[in-house]
Parts: C-alpha cells; structure tokens; sequence
C-alpha cells in the first residue's frame, strides 16, 4: 500500500468506501498523560486503528476477528483512510490527542512526519520475541520503520513491486502473452485495442505509483541504478535516468498508457477499470496477490460496483525489459507498513497487546500471511495454499506461489531511502516529461537540484 502512500503500500479500493467508514462515527480516545495511557490492560479495552491499508474493511475484520478469539474483550475499530487525504486527516488527530490509538506507519518519508507521534516499539519487541528479536523478523521491515535510533513501528508484513499484473482471460481470449519487450508491449497494446479493451493503466497522478514504474524501467535500463542515485551515490541527472525518464515518456507517446493517466489515481480510478475488466494490465506490487483468491476477488469487484460479477484470474508477470539491454527488471519493496502507537494513546496496554500478535504471534502472523496482501514480517511463516481458494488454481498457482518465493529474497529497497521533498520533485519530473512541458534531460535536472535542495548528499 504499497507505495508510499503511496506504499503501499497506496491502496483504498474505493473514495466511497474511506467516506463511509469515516462517517460511522469511530472516534479514538483522547488524553496523553502516563496515567491515562494506563487506563486500559492487556486483556481489555477499546483501541482506534486508522490506516490506509488494509485496502478493504473485509480484510482488516479479518485480522480483528482472528485476534478476537484470543481476546475477546478488546474491541478494535478500523477506520480506513483514503491515501491521499492520510497526512491531512492523521496529523492533527494525532496532535490534539483525539486520533487513534494505532496507526498505519510506512518507511520513508511517513516515519519522519510522523515518528515524534509514536512510541518507541524496541521493548515492544523485545517482550514479544526476545533479545534476539531482530533476527527473527524480515530485516527490510526493521530499517524502514527505524529513525534516530528509535522503532517507531512494529512491521506486519512487507511488500514488493516491480512486476504486472494481468487479466488471465482476456489475454487468453485474445491468445497474447506477456510482454517481454517494449515492442511485444506495444503489440500486446494494439491487439487489444483493436479489440475496444484497454491495454495497461496506471494512477500517474500519485507519485508512489509512479516511482514504481519508474525504479523498474532504470532497473532494465541499469540494474540497480535507481537504488544507487536514492542513497547519493549517483545523481538524478545521471544518462541512466535521463534514458529512464526518456521511456517513461514513450509510454505515454506510444499509447501503453492510458488516455488521461496524468489524471488517473491509482485508487479508486486504476483499481477499478483493471477489475471492472476495462483493461488488460496494471501496475500493481505483491499486494495484489490477495485478488488471486476468489473471496476477495469477489469482495473487491463488489466494492468496484460490479454486480453479480464472476471473478477472474489475476496473473503476476515481469516487467517487460523496455530499454532493451537484456536486463531482468528486479523487484524492491520494504515494510508494507507497520502498526504504530501513538503516545496519546489512553489504551495503551490494549493497544500493545494488538500490535504484538499481529506483527509477531505466529498466529497473528499466519493470518497476514493466508490473506496474501503482506509477504509476512516474521521469519518460517508463509501462506496455508492448502486453505487459500484461487481463482483459477490451474492457471494461478504456480506464479502465485513463485512469486512469495521469489518475494522473500528481494533486498533492494523501495521507498525508504527517499524523504517526502524527493518523492514530490520524482512526481514533478514524472509528470513533466509525460505532458511534454520538459524533456527527459530537463526534468533530470531539476529532480538532481531538488533533491540537492533538500539536504541530499551526493558523491
């Protein structure tokens, strides 16, 4: 949710949904001194969890039922939050004391805007798995959510992009396969559009999403070129991401994207037309892969207002090799996200209690996993395929189970090395160059003096 807020990252399945659950009336308890935090135990209360992600209030009540059995008696109210209005909403609730008790919290630049709001987690994890703790969880979810020494968040599960995702019956209908080129994009393209079907979309309106499609065209530009300019050891105007930008823009000059994606959010607008079958792609990370199953399929097509509606098989596949340089285009991903606490919390024992059993009971953690929306933060545990119902098992459950596979061994980094002034120039320079109004170079160059701007230091 992904993805930025991108992560991710990045994900409400619809603007409809946040504004209903924002109208149920689920506010948090206010308060902050040390004896309020206090008011609750471990084994009771009433915490506020805001996020947005989950993605869809059914898969959150999934996780809150399943700690339920273990403790009934704390009530956990989710309140879902659309990506876009998350820093407007949670940073005066936080700051008045009146916001939730549990918050979403992603690597990057969230962990900096919001890290003063949240308690120190390291004890936390400590009780929860031992002095050790460390090395029992995925090590991407540890760095991402660290900031001045200080865990501002405990990580529930991690998440990647760098690959597509298809829709398996239309590509079947009109005998294509994945694209493994820019070409056999563009062919892919005009076979369906021939056919009045949408080839690819994409939200190119929100920079998380962006950034995606970007760190996989410099990857098949130069592996591991994007990694390197995001920690200053080479610069934005580097010819490696010129070039990337360069093919950013033909996907816009040769039609791969769609028509207005410069207007386009990921969601509810991308989401939507990919699962109301208005297009054959989309750019989307390991997230996706909870709409392999048919519950959530038929959930997400149902909250995309299709009525009656047949789910269909959703394949991962790789991101074609655009520059053409024979480079496989790797996947990155951190944290997905983690679930912070903040430190005006009134049930705070309560809160502790939740936080620990998602993101480190064995139990709590097999719950993630078996929703296949986060690739789980706690090492030896993976989806239950035995009790996880596929679309199209025959079709699915291969890629689906070599992309987890393939998922666990990433280690390139997605958002966490970037802070909220980069991220903002990446958008500008993206969106630039799609429109016309700067060349590849010239957006280069003002991303390389924006970032420079904000305090970045390059070699």
């Amino acid at each position: 949710m992904h993805l930025l807020p991108t992560k991710a990252r990045l994900r409400s399945l619809s603007v409809l949904a946040a504004a209903m659950l924002a109208a149920s009336g689920l506010t948090a308890c206010g308060g902050g001194s040390d004896e309020a935090a206090q008011s609750s135990t471990a084994t009771s209360g009433t915490i506020n969890w805001w996020g947005w992600t989950p993605a869809d209030t059914a898969t959150a009540d999934s996780y809150i039922s399943a700690f339920n059995k273990q403790y009934p008696d704390i009530k956990v109210n989710f309140k879902l939050v659309n990506i876009a209005d998350w820093v407007a909403a949670l940073r005066p609730a936080l700051a008045s004391g009146k916001g939730p008790d549990v918050f979403d919290m992603q690597p990057g630049a969230y962990v900096t805007q919001f890290k003063s709001f949240a308690i120190d987690q390291t004890k936390l994890a400590e009780d929860a798995l031992g002095a050790d703790w460390q090395s029992k969880i995925a090590p991407i979810g540890v760095s991402g959510l660290t900031a001045d020494g200080k865990l501002t968040a405990m990580p529930v599960g991690s998440v990647y992009a760098g690959m597509l995702w298809i829709n398996g019956d239309i590509f079947k209908k009109y005998g294509l396969q994945p694209p493994k080129t820019l070409a056999e994009w563009k062919n892919v393209c005009s076979v369906l559009k021939q056919n009045r079907v949408g080839c690819f979309v994409q939200g190119a309106a929100q920079e998380g999403f962006d950034q995606d499609t970007l760190q996989s065209i410099a990857n098949s530009v130069q592996p591991g070129l994007w990694t390197r300019v995001s920690k200053g050891e080479a610069r934005w105007n580097d010819p490696g991401m010129v070039k990337t930008l360069a093919i950013w823009k033909d996907l816009f000059d040769s039609g791969i994207m769609q028509e207005g994606a410069i207007g386009y959010q990921q969601y509810p607008d991308a989401n939507n037309d990919f699962l109301t079958g208005k297009y054959g792609m989309v750019m989307m990370g390991t997230w996706y892969t909870q709409y392999a199953t048919t519950k959530a399929m038929t959930a997400a097509l149902s909250a995309a207002g299709v009525a009656d509606a047949k789910p269909f098989p959703i394949l991962p596949v790789a991101f074609p090799d655009v520059a053409g340089a024979g480079n496989v285009s790797g996947m990155y991903g951190d944290a997905d996200y983690g679930l912070a606490i903040s430190t005006k919390s009134t049930q705070r024992a309560a809160a502790e209690t939740f936080v620990k059993w998602l993101t480190s009971a064995k139990e709590g953690q097999q719950v993630i996993a078996d929703q296949l929306n986060d690739i789980p933060s706690l090492k030896g545990v993976a989806p239950d395929f035995g009790t996880i119902e596929l679309v199209d098992p025959a079709s699915q459950s291969a890629p689906v189970k070599d992309l987890v596979t393939r998922a666990a061994e990433v280690t390139e980094p997605r958002m966490s090395l970037l802070n909220a002034d980069v991220q903002n120039a990446i958008l500008a320079a993206a969106t630039s160059t799609a429109t016309g109004s700067a060349t590849p170079q010239q957006a280069a160059d003002t991303l390389q003096k924006a970032a420079e701007a904000a305090g970045v230091t390059f070699q």
